[in-house]
């Protein structure tokens, strides 16, 4: 009798970097065509190396909407929004103000622990392995394993931005 197949599936907290920085592109190119932020300072800043993007305009108010059209093309790419977490807040040089957010793109341990606890709860039979960046989550009933996925997609309390991926 051939034994029945194991299937599993990745979460992570990946980000796709090409497409945060088309989002980017994308939101550059609608501030700087915007009547509102004619003659202002206006910059969106992405540091892969330090993992941050950086806005600088000339008030919080232009931030905000800075802030609100990159988030706009971020979901329009598929980018989730948990991905950005803000840093700080600072007076920039030329009377502009400075904001930095830090790009989320792992899971932390507590946080890997929340998952973990939430997929025992569901009472499936699917085991979890926390794998560093990444929980492998693994049963033989591809149902289950659809089921911890839907309920993991409704938890609001996670900062991470969840990505399933190699599901087999």
């Amino acid at each position: 009798m051939a034994k029945s197949k194991e299937h599993s599936f990745d979460i992570s907290a990946k980000l796709d970097m090409q497409e945060m920085k088309n989002a980017m592109v994308q939101a550059q190119k609608e501030v700087d065509n915007r009547y509102d932020f004619k003659g202002i300072d206006k910059d969106f800043d992405l540091s892969e190396g330090s993992k941050s993007v950086t806005l600088i305009s000339a008030s919080d108010n232009k931030i905000d909407a800075m802030k609100d059209i990159l988030i706009s093309k971020m979901n329009k790419r598929g980018v989730s929004i948990n991905s950005l977490e803000e840093l700080k807040s600072e007076d920039s040089s030329g009377n502009n103000r400075k904001f930095t957010y830090k790009i989320v793109d792992t899971i932390e341990a507590d946080e890997a622990k929340i998952i973990q606890k939430e997929i025992k709860e569901l009472k499936l039979k699917v085991t979890s392995v926390n794998q560093g960046d990444e929980i492998r989550v693994s049963g033989k009933n591809l149902d289950d394993l659809q089921k911890v996925m839907k309920h993991l997609k409704t938890l609001e309390d996670l900062k991470a931005p969840l990505v399933f991926e190699n599901f087999r």
